[in-house]
C-alpha cells in the first residue's frame, strides 16, 4: 500500500515494508509472528476497553447466546480454556466480573450453572461487535482475503512443522 489512510482522524504514513522481499526471505519469523500478535492484540484489548470489557470477557460475551437462550458455564469455559494466556480459573474470573456487572445471568438448571446474557449485556454486545469489525477493518486495510489466508496456512504450516498444534474454534 503506497497511499494515506486517515487513523482516528489522523493520516497515517504509507506502508513501506522493513526490507527488500530477498532480506525479508531472511528475516526471523519468531520476532515478526511474535511483534504482529502484541501489537494487533493491543490494539483489540484498547479498543475493548473502551466498552469496559477485557479480550476475555469479550469472548464470554460471544459465547452466551444473545436470543435470550443459555449456555453452560461448563461450556463456555470448555471452549474458551487454552485462549492465549488465560486459564480455567481466568475464565472463571472474568464470568464472575461480567455477572457482577449485571452483563449475564446464571442460574441452576439440570445440575449444571448456565449463563444467558441480560438485555444490558446484549445490547453491550451490539456495540462492542460493531467496533470488533471496524477494528478487523483496520488491521485488514491493504490486505485481500486470499493473502490473510494465505499467511494463516504459512503460520499453521510452522506450527505443525515443529510439533506444534493450535487451533482456534
Amino acid at each position: 500500500m503506497t497511499d494515506t489512510a486517515p487513523v482516528n482522524g489522523a493520516t497515517k504514513p504509507a506502508f513501506v515494508p522493513s526490507h527488500s522481499d530477498a532480506d525479508l526471505a531472511d528475516q526471523p519469523i519468531g520476532y515478526w509472528s511474535s511483534a504482529a500478535g502484541q501489537i494487533v492484540v493491543h490494539h483489540i484489548r484498547t479498543t475493548l476497553a473502551e466498552y469496559g470489557l477485557t479480550q476475555p470477557q469479550w469472548w464470554i460475551l460471544n459465547q452466551v447466546p444473545g436470543d435470550g437462550s443459555a449456555r453452560g458455564r461448563a461450556d463456555v469455559v470448555g471452549v474458551l480454556r487454552g485462549y492465549l494466556e488465560f486459564g480455567d480459573q481466568d475464565i472463571e474470573h472474568d464470568i464472575d466480573a461480567l455477572l457482577r456487572r449485571e452483563l449475564l445471568t446464571q442460574e441452576t438448571s439440570d445440575g449444571g450453572r448456565v449463563l444467558r446474557r441480560t438485555a444490558a449485556g446484549d445490547d453491550l454486545h451490539r456495540r462492542a461487535a460493531a467496533r470488533q469489525q471496524q477494528t478487523r477493518a483496520e488491521i485488514h486495510e491493504g490486505i485481500d482475503d486470499a493473502d490473510y489466508v494465505l499467511a494463516l496456512k504459512v503460520l499453521q504450516r510452522m506450527i505443525h512443522n515443529v510439533g506444534g498444534a493450535a487451533r482456534h474454534h
